[in-house]
């Protein structure tokens, strides 16, 4: 009697694979990656938005959402090349989706792309798509405390942006606190004071993404 043995392949370790390759595709076509993280609400649009208009580099943007396609055709009325992800219940995107949505863009000239991930803290941190790099983006009306309780997304954070601090005068935001549960769980990543409305800090932002392009393509 033949015995069976099945083999499956853990959905981690396809999704790591896919991950790896997708991030060689991009950096074979100078073009670097950048998984934006952020709850709902916290701007993340809006900063990417900003940033391609200050940055001078040619951008791609893969939106992800559960529903609709609003932040991509906000995107498009500016000129900029996006397209859409709808995970349909899903809260993050994985390695197999951004691929599969990498293959609408050409990627004709070196550049940056961002890949806006699903509004979420939690599930978002624990895959990679095939990022460079990682922004958390967090805003101030959000409050001081989300260091402490969601850990993982500040662990993996490259770079971490404070949005909406326009707003500072109007709300409860303890920075110092802030800052210190973000240097319990992340010593070394640049934490940048922004307002993606009025375009304060947003040059900081550029060129650390410059810099991080030049030492990683």
């Amino acid at each position: 009697m033949d015995e069976k043995i099945e083999v499956k392949e853990s959905v981690y370790e396809r999704n790591d694979r896919i991950s790896k390759e997708t991030k060689e595709f991009l950096k074979s076509r100078g073009v670097l990656a950048v998984n934006v993280l952020g709850a709902p609400g916290a701007g993340k649009t809006s900063l990417i938005e900003s940033v391609i208009k200050r940055a001078g580099i040619r951008s791609y943007v893969v939106e992800g959402d559960i529903e609709s396609d609003i932040d991509v055709k906000k995107l498009g009325e500016q000129g900029i090349e996006a397209v859409q992800i709808n995970t349909h219940g899903a809260c993050h995107l994985d390695a197999p989706v951004v691929k599969k949505a990498l293959s609408e863009i050409e990627f004709s000239e070196p550049g940056i792309l961002f890949v806006e991930n699903i509004g979420n803290l939690i599930c978002p941190a624990e895959l990679t798509i095939g990022e460079h790099a990682v922004m958390l983006v967090l805003t101030v009306t959000e409050g001081s405390d989300k260091p402490y309780k969601y850990p993982l997304a500040f662990q993996k954070a490259d770079v971490i942006v404070l949005n909406k601090t326009d707003l500072l005068a109007y709300v409860e935001f303890d920075e110092r606190y802030f800052l210190e549960g973000v240097r319990t769980l992340n010593p070394d990543a640049p934490v940048f004071r922004v307002s993606a409305k009025t375009g304060a800090g947003v040059g900081d932002v550029v060129e650390w993404l410059k810099e991080r392009k030049k030492n990683t393509i």
